[in-house]
């Protein structure tokens, strides 16, 4: 890989990442605060991701001669909608830090679990990264300090599930805008029935406030945001990319501090330097073992 290529995959990948601590503490802002109700969130978001990712994809048609042709999946689409819907819910009873650990939490094991099963293994050195990112996870979310909601953390669990499946899906993709604007866009049907449910239960509450929040969740931190990070897929191993994602936790509950006024704690500041240095081994240690065997030869 060429230092071109990996500057532009570090590059997709802050971008993305910082995306995903976005939409955690946006989502957060807008139901924490009652702006919106969390399905009409998730239609605008959605809706909005479309229009933007629409515009996108229609330029770029008309100035690439010559483009891979991606069309997104219908397996992919139902992941977004699911990840997208349940993630709202969720966000009714957990505190932005929390949410998007529990997140993410799911989306490494989910991916690491995969790609086990398809037969990649891992040296000691990622597993014992690994260990160390998962146990800030963990250590952040023991109940001691605050136990989140039962619904709310079953919920956003089958959020990291349908995340990590779509992410997944995405490794690979070789025009990941277009890739992304097909998967939002046959989210349309799903988007239709939840406006229907939501409306027949009369249960909507839409501020100005609201709207624009999930605008902005759904144009930048996910049309944008998810384009990107299928981009950056394509310079990560699944291993990497699933460990790499425990970076959003820490930025969101950094973010929920500055945003959302939330507390910060000795508890976060502790569990983030355990993310960040299990992430630290997980992406330089394969790197490191090979190259000092290589120098040792």
């Amino acid at each position: 890989m060429s230092q071109r290529t990996v500057l532009s995959t570090v590059l997709f990948t802050v971008f993305a990442l910082l995306a995903f601590a976005g939409n955690s503490v946006l989502c957060r802002l807008a139901l924490g605060e009652q702006s919106i109700d969390a399905g009409s969130f998730t239609v605008i978001r959605l809706l909005s991701g479309i229009v933007v990712l629409s515009l996108l994809w229609l330029l770029q048609q008309s100035h690439k001669a010559k483009c891979s042709d991606g069309r997104g999946s219908w397996r992919a689409a139902v992941m977004l909608f699911i990840y997208a819907l349940a993630f709202s819910y969720a966000y009714l009873s957990l505190d932005t830090g929390t949410g998007a650990l529990i997140l993410f939490g799911a989306v490494q094991i989910t991916m690491i679990l995969v790609s086990l099963f398809k037969g990649n293994r891992l040296l000691w050195i990622e597993w014992l990264g690994l260990l160390l990112a998962f146990s800030g996870f963990v250590y952040l979310l023991a109940p001691v300090i605050s136990t989140p909601g039962l619904w709310g953390s079953i919920l956003m669990t089958a959020a990291g599930i349908a995340w990590g499946g779509y992410t997944l899906m995405g490794r690979g993709s070789e025009n990941p805008l277009s890739d992304t604007h097909f998967n939002f866009f046959r989210t349309l049907p799903f988007v239709a029935v939840t406006l229907v449910l939501i409306l027949l239960a009369g249960d909507i509450n839409l501020t100005t406030k609201g709207v624009l929040l999930a605008i902005l969740s759904g144009a930048l931190a996910s049309g944008v945001g998810y384009a990107v990070w299928y981009q950056a897929l394509g310079g990560l191993s699944a291993i990497q990319a699933a460990v790499l994602q425990l970076l959003v936790p820490v930025i969101a509950g950094f973010g929920g501090v500055v945003f959302t006024d939330e507390v910060i704690s000795i508890r976060l500041m502790i569990a983030s330097l355990l993310v960040l240095g299990g992430i630290l081994l997980v992406v330089t240690g394969r790197y490191y073992l090979l190259q000092r065997r290589v120098n040792q030869v």
